[in-house]
């Protein structure tokens, strides 16, 4: 009975989307309820279906009853269970986040939980084609939510992410067809030995694991192909860049984790070194050119999505190095990353809502005056970097481990140079944020704050604040002078106490090292 379970994380959220749309011709604002409701039902749910396969094994669900090459199969191991928690996890978080942070609209919240759904069957599904159903239900949700902001930026960063999404979805579904041509199956355990009996340097096998790899690069956003994340991640709303920054790309560098392993598997990587290499390269060049392209950023939102490109880089480098250490490293990084990218983008959030800025210039001073955000935004960065203990510093020693035991030195020492680049940018942001003096920028519309006034999340703007260095007041500050501002209205104490939760996660989960590799070990004994 506790199949039931894979089905319902499915088509809960996707039957759900329904009722914002629904209710919300007799009920106006009926959307944040339901997708509170749905999402929490779906934390449920997954922790209920992760108890089971950590106690007792994978979880198998013939939908329908008929059994697979047939049937649309669902599968539950530790690799997807791993990664519907981090679905539900964060999806319940962001919908607390976005009942102030917005944005509102029943239609939106009808987007939110069609998109949850699609990413929880990309993490279930059997089967490649069913893959890239699921695949197409994101990106079209994504592209809607990304939109959401209905600003003219907004909606190119929508378009141009369609455009270049639709390619990527292409490319997958070429590599998906000259798979069924050369096994007659889309199943992906039937696949594993159809394509080993198709044999491995097949041209329709070697052309269909191309085209899919080619696909999922643009998915996850690796160098060169990655110019589609910047834009989204800047200009959507704060909530939507919080959910698709921490989801999206994780779900899709999830998927070719178990394209390359489960389907393809490590003898297809031994039987074609010098794809393996090549793609290997592309990894490694978006390590390095994704952490550059983070330093040169001023604009918040912006360095966190190139730094990303190069995360994601990390990830897929593990991925083609293919020992139990990278691959540890890997999933752990892709759980850690979600969660640390998702919790920056919402502190993000916060400090953008409380104060209009957006750059690393505006956040001059604001420690002193959101004390817990700049805090909790200071330590999920240097989680990023890799400091211990973090999960951050789990997911990056296990992939630089695992480099050095392969021989690749050249991608521990990529690594090593990476953590150094966003250690740069992320010291720029603690240097803004403690010790460079001065409070924010005054921005249209925000009135002064009194000397002494409470501060947004606790702490209190300094008592000389407001004057000159002669103490004679302030009727005229220098344009160069930054001034502190009054928060704006659309900032609630549960928004900080989600981000500061966030970061003392991060850093709990540091110290569950040896949980993680016993939780991946199943999985990684299967495939490896």
């Amino acid at each position: 009975m506790t199949d039931v379970l894979l089905p319902l994380l499915v088509a809960v959220p996707i039957l759900a989307a329904v009722l914002p749309l629904a209710f919300g011709l007799r009920f106006e604002n009926v959307g944040w309820p339901v997708a509170a409701a749905t999402t929490f039902g779906m934390l449920v749910v997954a922790a209920g279906a992760a108890w089971e396969v950590f106690t007792e094994g994978p979880l198998y669900h013939e939908l329908g009853g008929f059994p697979r090459p047939v049937g649309i199969e669902l599968v539950g191991d530790e690799l997807s269970t791993l990664v519907v928690l981090l679905v539900a996890v964060v999806s319940f978080t962001v919908v607390l986040y976005a009942r102030t942070a917005g944005p509102r609209g029943n239609p939106f919240y009808s987007g939110y939980l069609l998109l949850i759904g699609g990413l929880m069957g990309v993490s279930l599904t059997g089967d490649l084609f069913n893959m890239f159903v699921f695949l197409e239900i994101v990106g079209l949700t994504t592209y809607a939510l990304v939109a959401a902001d209905r600003s003219g930026e907004a909606a190119y960063a929508a378009l141009k992410y369609l455009f270049i999404g639709t390619v990527g979805a292409s490319l997958y579904l070429i590599g998906v067809g000259y798979a069924f041509l050369a096994t007659g199956t889309l199943n992906m355990i039937d696949l594993q030995t159809a394509l080993a009996d198709a044999g491995y340097t097949n041209t329709l096998v070697r052309a269909a694991f191309g085209f899919i790899v080619a696909g999922f690069a643009i998915k996850i956003a690796l160098f060169p192909v990655h110019t589609w994340q910047p834009d989204a991640y800047q200009q959507a709303p704060d909530s939507v860049s919080a959910l698709i920054s921490a989801l999206v790309s994780t779900v899709a560098a999830y998927a070719l984790i178990r394209v390359v392993y489960t389907v393809f598997t490590i003898d297809f990587l031994a039987a074609n070194p010098a794809i393996t290499d090549g793609v290997l390269l592309l990894a490694t060049v978006s390590i390095l050119a994704g952490s550059a392209l983070a330093v040169t950023q001023s604009e918040i939102k912006r360095m966190l999505a190139y730094s990303s490109v190069a995360q994601f880089g990390m990830i897929a480098a593990a991925v083609l190095i293919a020992n139990d250490t990278a691959l540890t490293g890997a999933i752990i990084h892709l759980i850690g990353h979600g969660l640390m990218k998702g919790a920056l983008f919402m502190g993000a959030g916060v400090l953008a809502a409380a104060y209009g800025v957006r750059t690393l210039h505006e956040y001059a001073g604001l420690s002193a005056k959101a004390p817990y955000t700049a805090g909790a935004i200071s330590v999920l960065g240097l989680a990023l970097v890799g400091i211990p203990p973090s999960i951050g510093f789990l997911g990056k020693w296990y992939i630089a481990l695992g480099a050095i035991e392969g021989g690749h030195w050249v991608v521990a020492g990529v690594v090593f140079l990476s953590t150094l680049l966003t250690l740069a940018y992320v010291a720029r942001l603690l240097e803004k944020f403690y010790f460079t003096p001065s409070g924010v920028e005054h921005l249209g519309g925000v009135e002064p704050v009194e000397p002494g006034a409470p501060a947004t999340d606790g702490g209190s703007t300094p008592e000389h604040d407001g004057e000159n260095d002669d103490g004679h007041g302030s009727e005229h500050v220098p344009p160069a002078v930054p001034v502190p501002v009054n928060r704006r209205p659309g900032v609630s104490a549960v928004m900080v106490l989600l981000v500061v939760l966030a970061a003392v996660g991060v850093v709990a989960l540091g110290f569950g090292g040896s949980v993680f590799e016993s939780l991946i070990d199943p999985f990684v004994g299967r495939v490896l």
